[in-house]
């Protein structure tokens, strides 16, 4: 028996890997989280399978049944949103199997920042504009940020930033970032990606908490920030420049 944590992708049914629409199919146990998980994917499970929505459950109420499923040899499909190594609560239901001395494997997911990206057609990593993507969150009610995590620390690097949980933190944000990375720095709000009403609200850092409040948005959605976001006038990349040869390419092209 062995519990499989499955990412599902943002929204879209069809953004879940292959390998993780084969574990959902053939376990008879699958537990996944209603709020974010689209039905379309776990109604994939097999005909008389264990399909439970954890949203309203506890920690421990998931755990037992696993425990459950576990003391009758079943497998279970454990299914969250997006890539479950990313805010997906999987580390503390990890650490429980281990005591339990349950088996666990992970099907990793595409997460919502490389969804919104696809869906914008954008690149978040741009020629010497920007070259890191830093996906974080901000303090709200949930647990504190760790020592040198704090927005400002992050934003003096100028990287993407990818905002996860913070749709209602947009002042606090505005207000750290506005100094780093400059009033008119591109943002992108992205709405319920991958989902039939997904939408993206584009602004900068000056304009975009009032742009989110007139379209009454105040849960899932990501924020994206930086000056890749928007950038057109920047030099190609090495990759495929033909004065610059490398392993795969040792000659220089006219």
């Amino acid at each position: 028996m062995t519990v499989h944590f499955i990412g599902a992708g943002p929204g879209d049914p069809d953004l879940i890997t292959v390998k993780g629409l084969r574990l959902i199919q053939s376990c008879p146990v699958c537990l996944y989280a209603g709020s974010l998980v689209p039905e379309a994917v776990v109604a994939a499970a097999p005909e008389g399978a264990r399909v439970i929505d954890t949203a309203p459950m506890t920690l421990d109420q998931i755990i037992a049944e696993i425990e459950a499923a576990h003391a009758r040899g079943e497998d279970v499909a454990r299914v969250h949103s997006g890539d479950p190594s990313l805010y997906g609560a999987i580390a503390e239901q990890i650490r429980r199997l281990r005591t339990l001395g349950i088996p666990f494997d992970i099907t990793p997911g595409v997460s919502a920042y490389a969804a919104a990206a696809a869906a914008l057609g954008r690149e978040l990593t741009i020629p010497e504009v920007a070259q890191t993507v830093i996906l974080t969150r901000t303090a709200m009610k949930s647990s504190a940020m760790p020592p040198g995590e704090d927005l400002a620390t992050l934003g003096r690097t100028g990287a993407t930033l990818a905002i996860h949980l913070s749709i209602r933190n947009l002042l606090e944000i505005e207000r750290t970032l506005a100094p780093l990375y400059g009033p008119d720095c591109p943002v992108i709000v992205a709405y319920r990606v991958g989902w039939p009403d997904q939408c993206f609200i584009e602004g900068t850092l000056s304009n975009i908490r009032e742009k989110v409040r007139a379209a009454k948005i105040t849960r899932t959605a990501l924020i994206l920030i930086g000056r890749a976001l928007a950038e057109q006038d920047f030099r190609d990349s090495a990759l495929y420049d033909g004065a610059h040869p490398h392993i795969l390419r040792p000659k220089r092209s006219a």
